[in-house]
């Protein structure tokens, strides 16, 4: 096995990205303190053509924070369409009413199970994705219509965010891949 270069792999640029079709998909930060997990969220985002990443609360910004979320982002905050909010809640209840399906990543009573749920190809989707501590915040929680939770088998109960991001936006891309 020879690896292949950069060249070979047929990545597209910056502009061609923009003007890609994208997965239905929006992620949303709900207070996550970590720019290192800001800019995996967001390199996660642009490997898998999410529309857009809307960053909540305490939630840096890369115009704010550029060096530290540049370093695991590579770029992708420069391709990754993004917006800024304080309140998530309203975020959560705005996108509801444009007809989203709301997502918490979240270990709650009647959670669905990552590996069970279906994503339906006709439908848009808003995953909130919680601080590093806290999670998602109960009240927004409350908000959403659904949430997911990636089954675990050890002995902790919980994994890092940008980990948890890049397994939930994995499996929505693998079942909408044809939309691509």
């Amino acid at each position: 096995m020879r690896k292949l270069s950069v060249a070979e792999l047929g990545r597209m640029d910056i502009e061609e990205f923009r003007i890609s079709k994208k997965l239905p998909l929006t992620v949303i930060l709900d207070d996550v303190r970590s720019l290192y997990n800001v800019g995996s969220v967001f390199r996660t985002s642009d490997a898998f053509r999410v529309e857009r990443i809307i960053l909540c609360g305490i939630t840096a910004t890369p115009d704010n924070c550029l060096v530290e979320i540049h370093k695991t982002a590579l770029g992708a905050e420069e391709s990754v369409e993004w917006i800024y909010t304080d309140d998530c809640v309203s975020i959560v209840k705005e996108l509801k009413g444009k007809g989203y399906v709301t997502v918490a990543v979240e270990q709650v009573e009647g959670s669905i199970k990552l590996d069970e749920f279906k994503v339906d190809p006709v439908k848009r989707y808003a995953l909130v994705l919680g601080n590093e501590v806290k999670g998602v915040n109960q009240n927004v929680v409350d908000e959403c219509s659904v949430s997911l939770e990636i089954p675990q088998y050890g002995t902790k109960h919980s994994l890092n965010v940008s980990v948890t991001a890049g397994l939930v936006i994995w499996e929505f891309a693998r079942q909408l891949k044809e939309l691509l």
